[in-house]
């Protein structure tokens, strides 16, 4: 069986093309954009359609930097295939809660967003960069949270998809959780949850093939 390698970069790629088809094809974003239709007209492929198109160069770069730096890092933790699953139940399951909230959204957000709460519970006390500040992993996605819980209430632009994001990061908690708790059963050693490079290719071929 074929094996999947560098996801982050191929859905990195997608997007920049979508980006490009949206920017040098008429109606291209109107097809593909997550609104009523993919309700009212059946027209499901919106929520996972949406996930690769974006508003303007700002809102892909930022997503694409995210994507590129946090789904590297998940990606070698929890594998190639292990890091789709978080993407796309991310993204769509954002969507499918945002479609009751927006009249039209678009964007990988929810997915990254999935991305960085499976990481923050997979490498919790990694150190990273949020908003100037070095902290933990899980100290950031705590004041992600708290940031789109401000937007949903107001207090932040109104044309940010808060509520998708919000759907987006608490599937990926779930999904960390999901993998701390299967390596709790099957790698516990003096109370703590040892993940590794080895323990994680392990995991998936028992468990995803």
């Amino acid at each position: 069986m074929y094996k999947i390698k560098y996801a982050f970069l191929w859905l990195s790629l997608i997007c920049v093309i979508a980006f490009a088809l949206q920017n040098l094809t008429g109606g291209f974003t109107e097809l593909f954009v997550l609104n009523f239709y993919a309700l009212y007209g059946f027209q499901v492929w919106r929520f996972l359609t949406a996930i690769f198109l974006h508003g303007g160069i700002v809102h892909l770069l930022y997503n694409l930097f995210a994507l590129l730096f946090f789904g590297f890092i998940l990606e070698r933790k929890i594998g190639s295939r292990n890091f789709l699953i978080v993407f796309f139940i991310s993204g769509i399951i954002g969507n499918i809660i945002a479609i009751n909230f927006y009249s039209s959204s678009l964007g990988a957000s929810g997915a990254i967003y999935g991305i960085l709460g499976c990481l923050a519970i997979i490498n919790p006390m990694m150190m990273v960069f949020a908003f100037g500040i070095l902290m933990p992993m899980f100290i950031a996605a705590i004041v992600w949270i708290i940031g789109d819980l401000m937007g949903v209430f107001g207090f932040g632009g109104s044309n940010i998809g808060y509520i998708a994001h919000l759907g987006g990061v608490f599937v990926g908690i779930a999904a960390g959780i999901l993998i701390r708790w299967i390596y709790l059963k099957e790698n516990e050693k003096e109370g703590r949850v040892i993940i590794d490079e080895k323990s994680i290719g392990e995991l998936e071929n028992r468990w995803m093939r």
